[in-house]
């Protein structure tokens, strides 16, 4: 047989051991160690002794948002709100009067001064629409120009509008970000695909093949409803360079007539698609935001006896759309934070499944933040899978703990005990919430400390081998695709990164780069 290409000299981690070469044929694997070495081949790629992994999986990431906000004022390294206003008051000054300005990516609890607020907003940028994005997603800050058009008087149930001295501070949250959309949306398609092609190269350079957008086509994460035709668009270009499953946002599902369940028009759901662009959970959101304090909990937050979060959508509301969608066939995904939420969606999950059996399902609660253990037990019991973000420890860690208090702290984004429970594991990034490079995941997987340096839940740690597992085969599985992904071996697709070094010990994790990335078996990234 000859084969395409013999990628050799190298150390090949395929998820189940270590080998010294992988053949590919067809953008698939063929061979392995000295049986794909004999082979022979239209080409050889000697990999100068790196480490190869199989291509990471982000089980979890909004790859538009993200690709999109690379042109938004960096607000993340802020670190009082009079640097926030500076940010903006200079990108006001390369701009027409009128213009949007729009910063991404602030963290009050990062800020002396707390939030931005509206009356800042106007001193710094005059004459200017202004919107700024707190890095969670869940809350936005605007100024008067864009307050005074909005219908303040009709906000939307599952947020509200904060209010200081009896006036709207400018901060909208959750739900009630929606009263921009008359202002902002729908995105245009082509600027759609502008973002999804810029964020594949940052994936490609990070080692990452394969994605899970977490949300498209409406709710508080989608930006046209026709996003899926932006995604077909990028990929029919070449610039979708990454595998892509796309999660539907639950508000553009509806009852089908004629018997014919729940879903998209033309009876769609999760599973149409290909190797490349396929059609996945239904998204849905039960509640809001750890650091923004608005996620449904059972107890108040600390310092705060009066805040338990809330729920976007009403609990009943909640468990119909579940019961719905899972009747119809599809993967559900949803996001609940807040210990209140996880049980509420537990309760949800296990009706819908007590009516109608279904073996295989893979549910998802996404983020599954703070869990409890009882219903840890009940997830596992289920066939549940929780899929939480490990590089939330380090960068949002901080304020995390500041909002649980230490006794809350060992329930907060749990890993260990979720893969000890039985559980299938999935890693993801949230991006761009925070950085989603794979390489500073995996380090916070296993050490598991906070910003300031402080441990954070360090019973919950994995090894540097469950932390790489998690990341490729564990999040492939979270999107039914580890037939064709996760592992290198023969008969799965060719999707591969080649790091500086091995991932498999924590004294090895600092300093790894990303030398190349293969998908397909074609290097689309090399260093």
């Amino acid at each position: 047989m000859r084969v395409d290409t013999v990628f050799e000299n190298a150390t090949v981690w395929t998820g189940a051991g270590v080998t010294s070469a992988l053949a590919v044929l067809h953008g698939r694997v063929v061979a392995l160690g000295d049986d794909a070495v004999s082979l022979s081949a239209r080409s050889r790629v000697d990999l100068g002794g790196g480490f190869v992994v199989p291509g990471f999986h982000d089980a979890h990431n909004h790859m538009a948002w993200f690709g999109m906000g690379l042109d938004d004022v960096p607000l993340g390294g802020c670190r009082s709100v009079d640097e926030v206003y500076d940010a903006v008051a200079a990108r006001a000054a390369t701009l027409p009067a009128g213009s949007w300005v729009v910063g991404s990516g602030y963290d009050q609890n990062k800020l002396a001064g707390g939030h931005p607020d509206r009356h800042g907003l106007d001193r710094a940028a005059p004459g200017m629409l202004v919107r700024l994005k707190h890095t969670s997603g869940h809350m936005t800050v605007v100024n008067s120009a864009v307050l005074d058009q909005l219908d303040l008087a009709h906000v939307p149930v599952g947020g509200d509008v904060v209010h200081a001295d009896g006036s709207p501070t400018g901060l909208l949250r959750e739900q009630a970000q929606l009263l921009l959309r008359p202002l902002t949306y729908p995105t245009p398609v082509a600027q759609v695909v502008r973002g999804l092609a810029r964020a594949s190269e940052q994936y490609l350079a990070e080692g990452i093949t394969s994605v899970q957008e977490a949300g498209i086509g409406g709710g508080l994460v989608g930006e046209t409803p026709a996003e899926l035709a932006a995604y077909q668009q990028a990929r029919d270009s070449g610039v979708l360079r990454v595998r892509s499953t796309v999660m539907v946002a639950a508000s553009v599902l509806h009852d089908l007539p004629d018997d014919a369940g729940f879903g998209l028009d033309l009876g769609l759901r999760t599973g149409l698609g290909d190797e490349w662009l396929r059609v996945g959970p239904m998204k849905l959101f039960a509640d809001g935001s750890l650091v923004g304090r608005t996620c449904a909990m059972h107890d108040p937050f600390d310092g705060e006896p009066d805040n338990v979060g809330y729920f976007q959508v009403p609990e009943d509301e909640l468990a119909r759309t579940i019961r719905r969608a899972h009747e119809a066939g599809w993967q559900i995904a949803t996001h609940a934070i807040g210990d209140r939420a996880i049980t509420v969606v537990l309760d949800a999950y296990e009706a819908a499944l007590a009516a109608s059996p279904r073996t295989d399902h893979r549910h998802r609660i996404e983020h599954c933040a703070v869990l409890q253990p009882a219903e840890l037990t009940r997830l596992a019991s289920l066939g549940l899978l929780a899929s939480p973000q490990g590089r939330f420890v380090n960068e949002l860690g901080d304020g995390m703990r500041a909002a649980l208090g230490e006794s809350r702290v060992p329930w907060c984004y749990r890993l260990r005990s979720v893969l000890d429970a039985g559980c299938v594991l999935p890693a993801s990034s949230d991006r761009p919430v925070v950085n989603g490079a794979p390489l500073l995941a995996l380090a916070d997987m296993v050490r598991r400390r906070t910003a300031s340096g402080v441990p954070f839940a360090p019973e919950e740690a994995l090894t540097p081998e469950q932390a790489l597992r998690a990341y490729t085969y564990g999040s492939a599985y979270a999107t039914f695709a580890e037939r064709d992904l996760g592992t290198l071996e023969p008969g799965k697709l060719a999707d591969f990164a080649v790091l500086s070094g091995s991932p498999l010990a924590e004294s090895a994790l600092d300093g790894l780069s990303v030398r190349g990335t293969a998908v397909g078996g074609e290097l689309r990234y090399q260093a």
